[in-house]
């Protein structure tokens, strides 16, 4: 197998990162690929992808047992995502429901929960969006009161990716009001077997995907296992999702790289009016557009990935516009794909036609587009 052209040419890597990158593609063509038309047992598939991740070491790059390495979380996405949404999600949820626990979590709590999430041995979960509570983070309404050395949580969450099948859930409950009426937000761990804990429903999606609601009815945890202090919640949420943002756009590069490729094998083979179809030049400027979306949207994540490698305080801007250009460029090269592909593009199981439908949500979750336009935005006032 060779590296992957970009990845050779690029100066924000290292050898080790480079070489990362090439015995991750030879992993996932030997145990992903194989697994990634599945679209049935789909909680038991995922579990599986957790465990296969854990034995080949991956799991350790999203767990922030001590500092994560953005440009290697990205390269992991993106050759994750080329085969596998679904090993994606089981890859990025061990980190999504880990990092405010490696932040701010008693020490002892921090490592029960991330020694096992590094081995596989549990599986994480990150309790934010509720049925009121979307991209407006503080309308949650789930609450939690102190009760002696306990916190009781009362509430539900719903869009919870992992619902059912996680270990532990990194919780956000507000646990106060201040002064000037906003919510005071905390962030608890709750492991799946307390009492008051259950999982009200699974959610299907267009893309196979273990996701659904919660419900807290006094749900009772220890004080100790409060992440950080009453009030750190809502910035442990923004500090994760700004870390983890433009693994987003590399996990859309990863789905649009594998749709171009098809497109190009496809259109390389198919003669339409005694041509082949690359060979019409409508057919060439669709290809010679896919391109060069991907190859911006790379050098877009891949910059963001190496200013936090490299000490960037923030890098809240440069994740923003890597995921927002990353997802949205990806639907539109993913839509050439099965344009290109005609009819056959649109046949259920097929690969163009599996990342049709795996792609769309990269473009709502860990922020909308119109969302990261805001921050965007917001971020080049400031600057100003």
């Amino acid at each position: 197998m060779t590296m992957d052209r970009l990845i050779s040419q690029l100066p924000f890597f290292t050898e080790e990162h480079r070489n990362l990158a090439l015995s991750v593609a030879q992993f996932v063509a030997q145990e992903i690929e194989p697994r990634a038309a599945v679209e049935e047992d789909i909680e038991d598939l995922a579990r599986d992808f957790v465990h296969l991740l854990a034995g080949a070491g991956l799991l350790t790059y999203a767990v922030a047992e001590s500092k994560l390495d953005i440009r290697a979380l990205c390269l992991i996405r993106e050759e994750l995502a080329y085969s596998s949404a679904l090993a994606d999600l089981a890859f990025v949820m061990q980190g999504l429901g880990t990092y405010a626990i490696a932040r701010a979590a008693p020490d002892h709590v921090r490592d029960f929960w991330l020694a096992r999430a590094a081995r596989g041995k549990a599986i994480a979960a990150f309790a934010l969006t509720e049925p009121n509570a979307g991209s407006d983070v503080a309308a949650i309404q789930t609450t939690a009161r102190r009760d002696g050395e306990t916190y009781v949580i009362d509430g539900r969450k719903r869009f919870i990716s992992n619902a059912g099948i996680a270990d532990f859930y990194l919780v956000f409950a507000k646990t106060g009001t201040r002064d000037d009426g906003r919510p005071v937000i905390s962030a608890f761990v709750v492991g799946s077997k307390m009492q008051g804990f259950r999982v009200v429903e699974r959610t299907p999606l267009i893309g196979p995907h273990p996701i659904g609601e919660i419900a807290f009815d006094q749900c009772r945890v220890p004080a100790e296992d409060m992440v950080g202090s009453e009030g750190d919640g809502f910035k442990l949420a923004m500090e994760t999702m700004d870390t983890f943002r433009a693994s987003v756009g590399a996990a859309a590069c990863g789905m649009a790289r594998r749709a171009l490729d098809h497109a190009v094998r496809y259109s390389s083979n198919r003669k339409q009016f005694g041509r082949l179809l690359c060979e019409h030049q409508l057919v060439q400027a669709k290809l010679a557009d896919m391109i060069t979306e991907l190859d911006a949207a790379r050098l877009l994540v891949y910059r963001a990935a190496y200013a936090k490698d490299n000490g960037a305080n923030r890098i809240t801007r440069e994740a923003s516009e890597a995921k927002l250009f990353a997802t949205e460029a990806a639907n539109r090269i993913i839509d050439s794909a099965v344009q290109i592909h005609g009819g056959s593009g649109l046949v259920s199981g097929t690969v163009v036609e599996r990342l049709y439908r795996d792609v769309r949500a990269l473009r709502i979750y860990e922020g909308t587009s119109e969302i990261q336009k805001l921050v965007i935005a917001g971020q080049l006032l400031k600057e100003q």
